[in-house]
């Protein structure tokens, strides 16, 4: 593997009160004494990340937890499809080349459980000479923790970052129309209409169109009409009334109101479109901020606002997903590991991420901490995004074992109805085709 792709100034583990730069990072909280971090030195750690801000905040600080522990990491950040490919091949083989995996919970939760790849970390979050303090399973988010734990309640990973969609608005271009930011589904899709002018290249609306990526576009739609995809006795509601309505709207917004091309785009594409100014709004993970704010990267600085998911005809909820970190069962590294996880999970490393907009993490002692909290360089509608965002949270994707297939499937029929296919026959399709996976899986 690689070494990191991002070459981190080293500045040095701080401890106390010390600040890490004009942001206002507190810092790292005193370790306990019976918690050695120099403990391993002289290790090397092969670590697997999925390229996002999250993955950047860590690369960028990667130096730090080096100095503190004497452990060399070879750190590798890949687009997450490529990542996922990578990670099932490698762990199905028993012989993983990384010792840590940075997981997408909501894809690869039961795919990795049932394959027995990640290590069982409990003994490790329980023992003082493992652990700091500090580091308490109360201290997570109920969803994290049901997303860390397998069925038989072991922790297989550590809890890193919540994503909530949200819908960033260009108010410039509200403005010049006279438009407010939506407060329903249908105020949504009017204002997007209202803003595309094809001939000034200007598109109300942007989200994902690429198969497989799109998929999360409809279920964070379908919430709206209190729909979810899968049913609680099991059973798939994707041919539902709910859902083909959720469907029609994803294809009046991406027929309508995007640019050409938007059904080769993923994450990575909408954002930078949304970037040049062009675009009304931007359907995606409240992650994906910080660029926005970046005068080197962006051309609507100052000029975005930061909305929480509109109401639907039955429901208003903001689609949640999650990131976690684990050791693979297959390190001959586990401890070494361990406390990289713990690393990337701590009280600094969170503040950093919250500050920097580029996600939002699972400890509610971050999320508390008044001092991080001053420290946040995002606009404060952001925060009010993150804070609303929360209040109607509900997961977006189903927790199945063959989530990627879902995915795979159902995105064809997305992918068809932006050329212009019948939603309902596109979903009919699918889910004949999706219910025998989903069946063998559980078998």
């Amino acid at each position: 593997m690689s070494s990191s792709i991002w070459n981190p100034t080293r500045r040095g583990f701080l401890a106390g009160s010390a600040a890490l730069g004009a942001a206002g990072f507190l810092g790292v909280r005193a370790a306990s004494a019976a918690l050695d971090w120099k403990r391993f030195s002289g290790t090397t750690l092969e670590v697997n990340l999925v390229k996002s801000p999250r993955s950047e905040i860590i690369l960028k600080y990667l130096g730090e937890f080096e100095e503190l522990t004497g452990i060399k990491v070879n750190a590798e950040a890949t687009p997450e499809q490529q990542q996922r490919q990578k990670t099932t091949i490698e762990l199905s083989s028993g012989k993983p080349s990384f010792d840590v995996v940075h997981m997408s919970y909501h894809v690869q939760k039961r795919q990795f459980e049932k394959g027995g790849w990640l290590a069982d970390i409990s003994g490790f979050l329980k023992d003082p000479s493992l652990t700091d303090p500090s580091l308490v399973e109360g201290d997570f988010a109920d969803a994290g923790l049901q997303f860390a734990k397998d069925s038989d309640g072991l922790l297989r990973s550590l809890p890193f970052s919540v994503d909530y969609w949200i819908v960033y608005w260009n108010k410039q271009l509200f403005e010049k129309k006279g438009l407010s930011y939506p407060a329903t589904f249908e105020e949504m899709a009017n204002a997007a209409e209202a803003l595309t002018d094809a001939s000034s290249n200007t598109y109300g609306f942007v989200a994902r169109g690429l198969k497989n990526a799109n998929v999360p576009v409809w279920t964070a739609l379908m919430l709206g009409y209190g729909m979810t995809p899968l049913g609680p006795d099991g059973k798939l509601r994707t041919t539902s009334d709910e859902a083909v309505q959720a469907a029609t709207l994803y294809q009046r917004l991406m027929t309508k109101a995007a640019p050409v091309g938007v059904s080769g785009f993923n994450w990575a594409e909408a954002q930078s479109a949304f970037l040049q100014g062009k675009i009304g709004m931007w359907l995606d993970g409240v992650g994906f901020a910080p660029p926005i704010e970046n005068p080197e990267k962006s051309r609507v600085v100052g000029q975005v606002g930061y909305g929480i998911m509109p109401k639907g005809p039955k429901a208003q909820a903001a689609a949640t997903f999650g990131d976690g970190i684990g050791v693979t069962a297959a390190s001959k590294n586990k401890e070494a590991a361990y406390l990289f996880c713990q690393w990337v999970v701590s009280h600094d490393m969170g503040a950093r991420l919250l500050q920097a907009g580029a996600g939002v993490p699972f400890r509610q002692s971050i999320l508390e901490d008044p001092k991080v909290r001053e420290g946040v360089t995002m606009p404060s509608a952001w925060v009010d995004a993150v804070v609303g965002s929360g209040k109607i949270s509900k997961l977006a994707l189903p927790v199945i074992i063959p989530v990627t297939e879902f995915r795979d499937i159902y995105g064809v029929g997305l992918t068809n109805m932006i050329g212009g296919a019948d939603p309902a026959a596109e979903l009919k399709s699918a889910t004949a085709q999706f219910e025998p996976v989903l069946a063998r899986s559980e078998g």
